[in-house]
């Protein structure tokens, strides 16, 4: 008997992974070990029928051939199945996952392992790879994962990947509309009064500009969709992060909680995991036993305000000195100053230099259509002004333009003008700093990949070509020059390195 295990609580990501395992290992059953999220049990109440699933109790252990583990790496996220693990007639056990930063304790022979941002995505490739077509109905539920783990493909860990096996599962004839009723099923009653509970009771502090929330609620039991309360709660609230904590005083004192952040920078998989639990960077959460829920909740906290990082201030943004006019330039003259210096707005200043007015080309554009390019300037500009201070923070910035439509927001030093910022300026920072972690992600995995593929390389080519390429490095280094290896030879290689998934593993 192969089996497929999915961890305790499954969500729709482990459930869609072992949906399509099961069609690369024909006769496999599933396992859920342990449950499933509210959205996951109501789905399978219609569908249960249409996929492999058995019981855990239906399994006579003495029977089991092979495991195939998904989207976990560790043991006690199985539940009692976990005991299966160990015996002694296994032929393989295999690791499908996508947390590559989890250090595993399962003694896995095969191990598929990449960061991408859902698990699913892994074996939609391997159906692909070996010409594996599916029906509809298991299209969807793989479908599902996708959309749920990676938000749509709008998390930061969604990659192309996971949006080509989202295009392929589309090509299969995934249900658009099932998917679109399960990503959001909304609350229960019971997750509604929590959350006017939560709302009540919510506890903010601003980190370096951006608005940490937490929330600690005590409930007579366990309570399921805890996680759906905490995205709606930050959706609500228009948090940067929130950690919600909740406390069952009739389940022996367990305690759940479970974190959300948008902060750049931050990672939630790193600090749950130090206290057992675990997750994705924008996502995580833990369940305790007979610990401190103040105590504990605070912690976590202490680590997540650790990693806010301190974001760019206005001075590091703002462009100076200031391009201004008068309040007396004409409507003409403002336009040949934005087409000779490209700008896109101009201030305007008296003759003492106090800031007055701006005026956009949008402004100017109006004015001329009319025929009034001999009209002063002041007469156009905007004189409610927002504007901003040289330790104004980034998050700062976006949110006043973006909630009141501004495209340039002038810099005050003691009602002196001292820059500009505007959208431009605010788009480039986000460009870089989505750069640089993305820099940061593959410095990480480089030297993972140059051993793995140095090794591979010389795996696969005969010895005298080998021989050849080394001797050619050799007098290369020693002319200071670079050896380039180009062709096919290394498309091959990079497909045969990613198929084997070594990231992690």
């Amino acid at each position: 008997m192969d089996l497929i295990l999915c961890h305790t609580t499954a969500d729709f990501d482990a459930l869609g992974a072992a949906v399509g395992v099961a069609r690369l290992l024909p006769g496999a059953k599933i396992v859920l070990t342990g449950g499933s999220h509210p959205a996951v049990r109501d789905f399978l109440a219609l569908h249960r029928d249409e996929y492999p699933l058995i019981e855990r109790r239906a399994v006579h252990p003495e029977q089991i051939r092979s495991l195939v583990v998904v989207d976990t790496q560790k043991r006690d996220r199985l539940g009692k199945a976990a005991e299966w693990l160990d015996l002694p007639q296994l032929e393989a056990i295999c690791v499908y996952d996508h947390h590559v930063d989890v250090a595993t304790d399962i003694p896995a022979t095969q191990t598929r392992i990449a960061s991408v941002g859902a698990v699913t995505t892994l074996v939609v490739e391997e159906l692909q790879q070996h010409n594996i077509s599916i029906n509809s109905i298991e299209a969807t539920v793989m479908a599902l994962g996708i959309h749920v783990d990676t938000g749509s493909l709008t998390f930061a860990q969604a990659t192309a990947r996971d949006a080509i096996a989202l295009s392929w599962l589309m090509e299969q004839g995934a249900n658009l509309r099932v998917i679109r009723d399960y990503i959001d099923p909304g609350l229960s009653p019971e997750l509604q009064e929590l959350l006017t509970t939560a709302l009540a009771n919510l506890q903010t502090e601003i980190i370096g500009g951006y608005n940490i929330a937490w929330v600690l609620l005590e409930t007579s039991g366990y309570v399921t969709g805890l996680s759906s309360l905490a995205s709606q709660l930050m959706e609500i609230t228009e948090s940067d992060a929130l950690i919600l904590a909740a406390q069952h005083s009739l389940d022996d004192e367990r305690l759940t909680i479970i974190g959300r952040s948008r902060i750049p920078g931050t990672n939630l998989n790193q600090v749950f995991q130090e206290f057992g639990g675990g997750g994705h960077s924008q996502a995580a959460s833990i369940s305790l036993r007979g610990v401190d829920a103040k105590q504990t909740l605070t912690a976590i906290l202490n680590r997540l305000k650790k990693q806010t990082p301190t974001p760019p201030i206005a001075r590091d943004l703002m462009s100076s000195p200031v391009r201004t006019i008068r309040p007396e330039t004409t409507i003409g003259e403002a336009q040949r100053i934005l087409l000779r210096y490209g700008h896109s707005g101009l201030c305007v200043a008296d003759s003492e230099g106090q800031l007055v007015g701006i005026v956009s080309r949008r402004d100017l554009d109006i004015a001329l259509h009319h025929g009034f390019s001999h009209a002063p300037v002041k007469g156009y500009m905007k004189t409610n002004l927002k504007t901003i201070t040289p330790t104004t923070t980034l998050p700062e910035i976006e949110s006043l333009m973006v909630t009141y439509d501004i495209g340039r927001l002038p810099v005050l030093d003691s009602n002196e003008l001292v820059g500009i910022v505007t959208r431009t300026d605010v788009l480039r920072e986000i460009h870089q700093e989505e750069t640089s972690r993305e820099q940061t992600t593959r410095d990480s995995i480089l030297p993972n990949y140059r051993q793995g593929a140095y090794q591979l390389l010389r795996d696969r080519l005969a010895p005298q070509l080998w021989e050849l390429l080394i001797k050619a490095a050799t007098h290369a280094e020693q002319r200071g020059w670079h050896l380039y290896l180009v062709g096919g030879a290394v498309r091959d290689l990079l497909l045969t390195y990613f198929q084997h998934d070594k990231y992690g593993s």
